[in-house]
């Protein structure tokens, strides 16, 4: 076997997969994998990746478990990511001793350990795009806001959007969302995610208003963005940032539903600390809800995939919040029909 440090193993699983995963992906393995690197320089003892063996592997899943108290979601996740880095260095490079990747053994997750419940809930978002359409049409709030929920867009793919992409003028106005790796904006599924997305007259109009008067004329190598900051096309965080702003019910003039003061509430008064309202949530949340939004008017969960690109059995798992009850209710409908 080769002689090589963790680190630098991991280094060179990053960078051999640099080309076939997103760029998003390749941070989540370097996070993930920090956490086993950390280890082996201190607690493991472990000078080189071949000095690594199964008992080692069962003390490192010990380690992250009991001296970091996290979730076996959370564990399940990490060592996942360290069965493919062990399986990589055992067989492109031979810097790991054979199968050794077989002596990870990830918790398995318990009915509910895997759910992901938070979602904006659709009568929030009807409140919020009200209430931008009143007092900040056309904004960059408001088309944010408009396209995240009406189109099911992850941050990333609205962050790809160019102004090439928006086919506004035209009997049936589309968005032409695409991967674009070379120039910084890749989508999540790469070349599949790529779609075309219809828009509702109403999106397009509000688009358009915002292209012609609020949209900042900037460009990024080359490129024009659709969404924009006066540097240029946003970071993903601060479309993330965005999503908590206006998800705060201060924001849009909605009840405080929250035993704080106002004044003094810090998520209130600082926009770049609103993720700390409990109310507020992440443009993933924006995402659950839009589609189980979808699903419960009866829009056929094909559809729902393709707009939203993810796979059928994904959306069931982790996307549809509806209970086993509305979903008998829906299909009671078409019972008739049978």
């Amino acid at each position: 076997m080769e002689d090589i440090e963790p680190t630098e193993a991991v280094r060179m699983y990053l960078a051999d997969k640099q080309p076939e995963l997103a760029q998003s992906t390749i941070y989540s393995h370097r996070s993930r994998l920090s956490h086993f690197t950390e280890w082996c320089a201190g607690e493991g003892d472990i000078k080189l990746l071949s000095e690594l063996d199964p008992i080692d592997c069962h003390r490192y899943k010990q380690w992250r478990r009991d001296e970091h108290d996290i979730n076996n979601v959370t564990l399940k996740t990490q060592l996942d990511t360290l069965r493919v880095f062990l399986r990589w260095a055992d067989e492109t490079i031979d810097a790991a001793k054979n199968d050794i990747s077989e002596a990870v053994l990830s918790p398995a997750l318990s009915d509910g350990d895997n759910e992901r419940d938070v979602m904006l809930d659709p009568e929030a978002a009807q409140a919020i795009l009200d209430y931008l359409e009143k007092y900040g049409y056309a904004s960059n709030d408001h088309v944010t806001m408009l396209l995240l929920w009406r189109c099911i867009l992850r941050r990333g793919s609205l962050r790809a959007l160019d102004l090439r992409d928006c086919e506004l003028d035209t009997d049936n106005p589309v968005l032409d969302v695409q991967h674009r790796p070379a120039s910084g904006t890749p989508l999540k599924n790469q070349g599949e995610g790529e779609r075309v997305i219809a828009l509702a007259p109403g999106v397009r109009e509000t688009v358009n208003d915002f292209i012609d008067t609020n949209r900042d004329d900037v460009t990024d190598d080359g490129r024009k963005p659709l969404i924009t900051t006066v540097h240029g096309r946003p970071h993903v965080q601060t479309i993330q940032a965005t999503a908590y702003a206006c998800t705060r019910p201060c924001a849009v003039g909605n009840e405080w539903p929250h035993d704080r003061d106002p004044e003094a509430c810090d998520a209130a008064k600082d926009r770049q600390l609103a993720y700390e309202c409990p109310s507020s949530v992440s443009p993933h949340a924006i995402r659950r809800g839009a589609i189980t939004h979808w699903l419960q008017n009866d829009v056929p969960q094909p559809a729902v995939s393709s707009r939203a690109d993810v796979q059928s059995d994904t959306l069931d798992k982790h996307y549809d919040q509806r209970t086993e009850r509305q979903k008998a209710e829906q299909r009671r409908k078409y019972l008739d029909q049978v």
